[in-house]
């Protein structure tokens, strides 16, 4: 039934996935990567097929994502006071102190609520036995959920009637059980995300996520510290008192005064906020020594130490080289193993010994023996392929995929019963990372065959959004959003007005009077060296390249709309998008 039901929403959508694409580069689903060195934004590709886990299979990736990410914040919590799993040799304490992520800037802070890691994501991947293995922990600011969000609002808009056909767990939560988790740590005052800006690859995902959780986002000129606490400027000046940062920029560019001193995106003084209890910070600043690749080695020690469980998921087969046996064996297996630099991130700097020749094979061995802490080396998994629709063909064609599942903690811990399927960009390709091409589809979480979808708790029930809503009204705009909202206007503005002038001249005129365009023309204020008719009409309404036209105002105004999404909506800007996309679509 579900995989039937799963074929026929996949047949409704693959004719129509360019158009789901284009509607997803419109409103800003993109993501960036590195090519030959040069950064490159582009389309984060979506796939009709999706792809379907059953009830009790998630059931038990939920038990074992829960014990992991509890352990991983006891964890954060132990390094970063009392030390405990280092006083009694469980990890090394080079492997803690050496850490890129680990900062003695937090020593001795316990973040409001005493949680580290408020948003997870965990990268999975399924063997072709059915076991999952945990390749990675992000406990930074792990990214990704607004994508199968967005993309399952428009595949309800398509099919409305097949979603309520199947038992699918409902991925509507999300921003909930996000906004459950700030509400739980704020100290007082409103909630804000931070974005470090307009041009941030994953700018959409700020945006929307302020939005779906009704938070202020906040650039990071929008936010001052002042005697320790932390404020939001609005469009007059007056101040209000910022509760819980939802923060989308690194540890390093964090605060200036405290991190990088180069950081323009950062907001001064706001670590010393955070470490006077005056302000929660989402994720809290930190968190990078605890999802190190080499600390990775050490989590089902962890969850027996601090919870004195087994662990229910797996690590990949691990190899470190600090260890004098791992070492041997890393270095007599370099052809059967994936060596991983722990200092790299998003796909890069893993090799897969078997694609290096002898000269390439003996450079790395050495780099190993210079450098031990800096490599892990694991067994290759073989992992299942997924179908993907070739876009070219439009047939099936297998593909590597991972799975990032969220975990999201508050008062509780809970996992969202979704999550981002991400699949390589060639068959056959092991790296799968957004950052390496590729791209993603919906992950469908089955509901019981009783049809009844599993709760989130009684607290999540209650929550109340509106209420914050509220507070989320004019008196939180800031200076450059009043600004933006200024230009929406006036180009919104421009391209009716102009519309309104245009269509009685063009029917009066199309079919007789050809040349009288000119005085037209004139009477704008425009050029008139038009060499015809056509060529007016054509300059006049669709030329992006001229800033006259009526494709550049309606593009102006959904620039501006774009980083208004929290304060118009997503559905407002869609009718902008719907402009743009008609006009240009005309052109």
């Amino acid at each position: 039934m579900i995989e039937s039901a799963a074929r026929r929403l996949a047949h409704e959508l693959v004719n129509r996935r360019e158009a789901i694409n284009r509607e997803l580069s419109r409103n800003g689903v993109r993501f960036g990567i590195y090519k030959n060195g040069e950064y490159h934004d582009r389309l984060f590709p979506y796939d009709p097929v999706p792809r379907i886990i059953e009830s009790d299979e998630y059931d038990e990736l939920e038990k074992g994502l829960k014990q992991r990410v509890n352990a991983l914040n006891a964890y954060l919590k132990d390094i970063y006071s009392d030390k405990r799993i280092i006083h009694d040799g469980v990890v090394p304490e080079e492997y803690v102190y050496t850490s890129a992520g680990y900062f003695p800037q937090v020593n001795g802070v316990t973040p409001p609520g005493g949680i580290f890691a408020h948003i997870a994501g965990e990268d999975l991947v399924q063997g072709e036995d059915g076991r999952w293995w945990v390749l990675e922990d992000n406990l930074r600011i792990p990214s990704g959920a607004s994508y199968p969000l967005f993309v399952r609002d428009i595949e309800r808009r398509i099919s409305p009637r097949l979603f309520r056909d199947v038992r699918i767990r409902d991925n509507r939560e999300y921003p909930r059980l996000l906004r459950k988790a700030m509400d739980f740590v704020s100290t007082e005052g409103i909630a804000v995300v931070l974005t470090p800006g307009r041009y941030n690859s994953a700018f959409f995902e700020h945006a929307y996520l302020a939005e779906k959780t009704g938070a202020a986002l906040a650039f990071p000129e929008d936010l001052e510290v002042v005697d320790n606490k932390v404020y939001f400027l609005d469009y007059a000046g007056k101040r209000h008192r910022v509760g819980v940062v939802y923060r989308r920029l690194s540890d390093e560019f964090l605060d200036p005064f405290a991190f990088n001193p180069d950081s323009v995106i950062g907001v001064p003084g706001i670590l010393s906020a955070y470490r006077a209890g005056n302000v929660a910070i989402v994720n809290a600043p930190g968190n990078g020594a605890a999802d190190d690749k080499a600390v990775y080695y050490f989590v089902p020690q962890m969850i027996k130490y601090y919870l004195g469980e087994e662990p229910i998921l797996n690590n990949a087969p691990t190899y470190m080289p600090m260890f004098e046996a791992d070492r041997k064996e890393v270095l007599n297996r370099m052809g059967e193993l994936v060596i991983k630099d722990v200092a790299e991130a998003g796909g890069y700097g893993v090799v897969f010994g078997s694609s290096l020749d002898a000269a390439a094979r003996e450079e790395l061995a050495n780099r190993i023996k210079e450098e031990p802490r800096r490599f892990i080396a694991q067994e290759v998994i073989q992992f299942r392929d997924i179908d993907v629709v070739d876009p070219k063909t439009g047939e099936m064609s297998p593909r590597k995929c991972d799975l990032r599942a969220f975990v999201v903690t508050g008062k509780n811990t809970h996992v969202w019963y979704s999550g981002l399927t991400r699949y390589s960009s060639v068959p056959g390709q092991m790296i799968v990372n957004s950052s390496q091409g590729g791209g993603f589809k919906d992950t469908w979480v089955l509901a019981p065959e009783s049809g009844v979808e599993h709760e989130y708790g009684a607290e999540t029930q209650v929550a109340n959004l509106l209420s914050q809503s509220r507070h989320h009204s004019l008196s939180l705009v800031t200076a450059s959003k009043a600004d933006n909202l200024y230009w929406l206007g006036r180009y919104t503005e421009r391209a009716f007005t102009t519309l309104n002038q245009f269509f009685p001249f063009y029917e009066r005129v199309k079919d007789t009077e050809v040349d009288a365009f000119r005085p037209f023309a004139h009477a704008l204020d425009l050029p008139e060296d038009f060499e015809d008719f056509d060529g007016f009409v054509n300059s006049f309404l669709y030329d992006g390249s001229n800033p006259d036209s009526v494709r550049s105002a309606v593009t102006s105004a959904f620039n501006n709309a774009v980083i208004l999404r929290p304060d118009l909506s997503s559905r407002l800007l869609q009718y902008v998008e719907l402009a743009m996309t008609n006009i240009t679509d005309a052109a």
